[in-house]
């Protein structure tokens, strides 16, 4: 019996030991990890606070929202905004332009992109390449209220670099920001300059994951550099230009509104302005805040639309998934 309790006491006592020994490798792990949760935080506090607190104020798309009454004491209308928003006269022209802008700016930057990038990938000078490389990658870092600015000066019609330069060749000038038909390319083109370069990133590594006895066999076989782009390269990264497509599907509804807004003016409303730039002169600058909301709610609908079909024919035919 005695033996027995002498059992049970040391298993007792290792059961003790195991468990004391796993709260002290628990606390270690979480001492140890406490500066990455520290880093996250202000990164979560803000997630919290202006992508879900402010989801409350979709509520105003059913209110008769005036801020001083607030959202409590505003008058309840239902779908009566909706029903509004339906006769706006300027969305028609906002989502044509939003479509047309958005879709020719993710062929023209994907297009340059997947040429500049099979172009680089042929070039034996290496220090030329990364050089050619970072001089691409540059605009993508520089915002739009800067940018806008420049461009501002070098397309001005009087004093712009680009419409002097036409001048010397005799030609006219140019209205590119002026022109209702002309500026929704200025905006296409521009956008296109800015971030082709950094679009280049994914082909590239898609690129160097390419079999090299592909290219060896290529030129045995008399090819040249452009065949081996045609038969070798572009085969080889076109399920990655599939899938970047299709998840870019998601974007439709988003043209760019920092772009636009600095760019734009009231003369080419017609052909540059899209939903971003519509909702906020309703909103902000109009004061029609339940309507704009509103607007905001249909169109925040069709983009998960939009982005839950683009992952599925992602998954489809790119076999991609997110979990």
């Amino acid at each position: 019996m005695s033996g027995m309790r002498v059992t049970k006491t040391n298993k007792n006592a290792v059961r003790d030991t195991k468990n004391m020994n796993g709260r002290r490798k628990s606390r270690s792990r979480l001492l140890n990890g406490l500066s990455l949760h520290l880093m996250v935080w202000p990164a979560l506090v803000l997630v919290l606070i202006f992508s879900y607190g402010s989801m409350f104020g979709l509520v105003m798309a059913f209110q008769d929202f005036i801020p001083i009454k607030g959202f409590l004491g505003s008058e309840w209308v239902g779908l009566e905004n909706f029903r509004e928003m339906i006769k706006l006269p300027g969305l028609p022209d906002a989502i044509r332009n939003t479509f047309f802008i958005s879709a020719m700016e993710i062929i023209c930057g994907q297009v340059m992109a997947i040429l500049t990038t099979m172009l680089l990938f042929q070039m034996k000078a290496r220090k030329l390449r990364s050089a050619i490389q970072t001089v691409i990658y540059l605009p993508h870092f520089i915002s739009w209220v800067i940018l806008g600015g420049i461009l501002i000066q070098l397309l001005s019609v009087d004093t712009g670099a680009v419409n002097q330069f036409l001048n010397q060749l005799g030609l006219e000038q140019i209205s590119f920001l002026g022109n209702a038909k002309v500026f929704p390319w200025t905006l296409i083109l521009s956008q296109t300059w800015k971030e082709f370069g950094f679009a280049t990133v994914v082909y590239f590594a898609a690129l160097s994951g390419i079999d090299p006895t592909l290219y060896e066999a290529a030129e045995m076989d008399g090819a040249g550099q452009i065949r081996q782009m045609i038969h070798v390269s572009l085969p080889g990264i076109a399920p990655i230009i599939v899938l970047v497509l299709v998840l870019n599907i998601g974007s439709l509804l988003s043209a760019g509104f920092d772009q636009v807004y600095t760019l734009y003016s009231p003369a080419v409303y017609s052909t540059g302005d899209i939903l971003d730039t519509f909702i906020y002169r309703l909103g902000l600058v109009q004061g029609r805040y339940s309507l704009a909301t509103a607007v905001g709610i249909c169109k925040t609908i069709v983009s998960m639309v939009f982005m839950s079909a683009a992952y599925y024919i992602a998954y489809k035919f790119a076999d991609y998934r997110i979990f």
